[in-house]
């Protein structure tokens, strides 16, 4: 069984746990993995340069921060979504809130299960899968597509 937890510490923007939950269970069972506990946690910019300030040593804010904490076919692991962060890129790159949001689930979610977007290929590579997980989430019967 996949566990997914989210919550959202941010004060002013609201957090679609349903569609979290989903994107991350998407990505996890396209990955192969049948069991893991993912907690997802919706922050702000102030929280997320905290974080990588701390933990990675970087004084910068970031979209999201992954980070695994299991090993084996189980996986275990932490995201740290900047909700702010999503909101000023989904009106750079012209998408909805929602579907920039989601976006930056799955690509943490892929850091989680191993990807990498370091070298021009692996970048490649990796929004290869998150295009693919985006298409299937929200175009899933029962729900309209972005437009």
């Amino acid at each position: 069984m996949i566990s997914v937890s989210v919550v959202n510490t941010h004060r002013r923007e609201r957090c679609p746990l349903s569609l979290i939950a989903r994107g991350v269970r998407m990505v996890l069972r396209g990955e192969g993995y049948g069991t893991g506990e993912i907690s997802v946690v919706c922050v702000s910019d102030g929280v997320s340069r905290r974080i990588n300030r701390r933990f990675l040593r970087r004084d910068y804010t970031t979209d999201v921060i992954s980070f695994p904490l299991g090993e084996g076919d189980t996986i275990e692991g932490e995201l740290y979504v900047n909700l702010d962060r999503a909101r000023v890129q989904a009106r750079l790159y012209g998408v909805t809130r929602m579907h920039e949001l989601a976006r930056l689930v799955v690509h943490g979610t892929l850091h989680l299960t191993g990807y990498d977007d370091r070298t021009a290929n692996d970048r490649k590579r990796m929004r290869f899968r998150e295009d693919a997980v985006l298409t299937r989430l929200f175009r899933a019967p029962g729900r309209k597509g972005i437009a």
